[in-house]
């Protein structure tokens, strides 16, 4: 929806505080779409959408919580992805397999289809917001209780410590998870992020 939609439509609905902390995410996330997040300042956006900066300021206490709200609901949608992923498949050892299969494919596409987007995701991870350490730390956390799952049908070893492997692991997905180190690995993608995942697959055999 185009941003002065946005501004009438909330016109119409009347002034609802939770209407229009959303009209200015998703106005906000139209505007970095087209300038970039680095290049946007909060005077940008006022002009834009049309309220004053005071009036934003009442929702959002910077440019930062915009974007940390923009960025949440992204990375949300991949979370969600990549765990129906590994739902539907029918082994612990499928379910580590495709969930970080999707987990990099959903950043890859996100890098190719909405590179402005992908650059808030870049702010969030190198300046450590909150909305990239919820995010990873939901990632560790569904890939914990892969592990259980797979230590408990015997697909998985039982020596180390569940949150040794899963720490060990997620460093090792680093290059293809994190999006400021992403970007310089494409061309590893598929193949190399696959090996990868075949050699910690290799480690956690009993």
């Amino acid at each position: 929806m185009a941003i002065k939609e946005l501004v009438d439509a909330s016109h119409k609905r009347g002034p609802d505080p939770q209407a229009r902390h959303d009209q200015i995410v998703h106005a906000a996330n139209d505007y970095f779409s087209h300038f970039g997040y680095g290049k946007t300042t909060m005077n940008d956006l006022a002009k834009a959408i049309g309220f004053s900066k005071a009036y934003i300021y009442k929702f959002f206490d910077s440019k930062q919580s915009i974007g940390e709200a923009i960025c949440t609901e992204c990375l949300l949608k991949i979370s969600i992805s990549a765990e129906e992923a590994a739902n539907a498949s029918a082994s612990a050892m499928e379910k580590l397999r495709n969930y970080f299969r999707v987990l990099i494919e959903k950043n890859v596409e996100l890098f190719f289809v909405d590179r402005q987007l992908y650059e808030i995701a870049t702010y969030s991870t190198t300046e450590r917001w909150e909305s990239s350490l919820a995010h990873t730390s939901r990632v560790e956390s569904f890939l914990r209780g892969i592990i259980d799952e797979g230590r408990a049908a015997g697909e998985f070893e039982r020596k180390t410590p569940s949150d040794e492997v899963t720490r060990s692991i997620m460093l090792a997905m680093q290059s293809f998870l994190n999006p400021s180190m992403l970007q310089h690995n494409l061309d590893s993608v598929p193949d190399g992020s696959n090996e990868v995942v075949g050699l910690i697959l290799r480690s956690l055999s009993p």
